[in-house]
């Protein structure tokens, strides 16, 4: 093969070859899926800690992702046994903080029956209160609770949810699981003001907006692409004929 060959080739080869998405640095979704500009952070008072699994990270729609942009001083750490993850140890040592683990089951005291006064009383009113929320599927979120020795120590706390999830792109176990942005909303909606944020003024909603919004979205993309299914193909040229 000569050079003019070998470059013929090549350019053919270039013209031809997969077109792939660029994915948002920030949200981590293809720039015509970008909810980045849908995003109005915000501080809820409650400081919140996002423990994302590794599977869950590496998919597009993680709304603990999406939690963590929009609350402001809150962490997104990605693992799955945090025994000796120094990040999250020195968060829970942290004095200045009351750490609490927002997961369901009997050792969980659930907020939604308290009263104003039983929740302004549930934790040291000394301390800001710190939350930690898993991210993951309920089987990965189950194996990292139990994984995780130093989350084993941390008060649990849960609640009743209201309403169906609005996850209308992922399937739930069940239509009271919530999504984790939505977890992370409700919690505001039943602490907040315990611990001065004022859930009257909404400002937390900014949560479901921009989840409305990608839930929306991707739906959009899903209608398009059963209308014209070859338009969401990525091979080759030369394996379409190939078929």
């Amino acid at each position: 093969m000569d050079i003019k060959e070998y470059q013929a080739k090549r350019s053919h080869l270039l013209q031809h070859q997969p077109v792939y998405r660029t994915l948002c640095t920030t949200c981590i979704q293809p720039e015509f899926g970008c909810y980045c500009a849908q995003v109005q952070a915000f501080d809820s008072k409650i400081n919140f800690v996002v423990l994302i699994h590794p599977i869950e990270a590496k998919r597009r729609i993680a709304t603990g992702r999406m939690a963590h942009l929009s609350l402001t001083g809150s962490h997104l750490i990605q693992g799955q046994d945090y025994s000796h993850n120094q990040a999250v140890t020195e968060l829970i040592n942290d004095t200045e903080y009351h750490s609490v683990i927002l997961y369901p089951g009997h050792q969980s005291q659930n907020v939604t029956p308290m009263k104003a006064e039983e929740k302004s009383t549930l934790f040291p009113t000394n301390k800001k209160l710190r939350v930690f929320v898993i991210d993951g599927t309920w089987a990965t979120a189950r194996k990292m609770v139990r994984l995780s020795e130093n989350l084993k120590e941390l008060p649990r706390i849960c609640f009743t949810p209201t309403k169906p999830s609005n996850f209308r792109v992922r399937k739930q176990p069940g239509a009271e699981c919530y999504s984790t942005i939505e977890a992370i909303h409700h919690t505001i909606e039943l602490l907040g003001d315990s611990q001065g944020f004022n859930t009257k003024k909404g400002e937390h909603d900014h949560l479901l907006n921009v989840f409305d919004y990608m839930v929306e979205r991707q739906l959009e993309f899903i209608r398009e692409s059963n209308k014209n299914p070859k338009a969401a193909t990525y091979r080759r040229e030369a394996q379409k004929k190939s078929d």
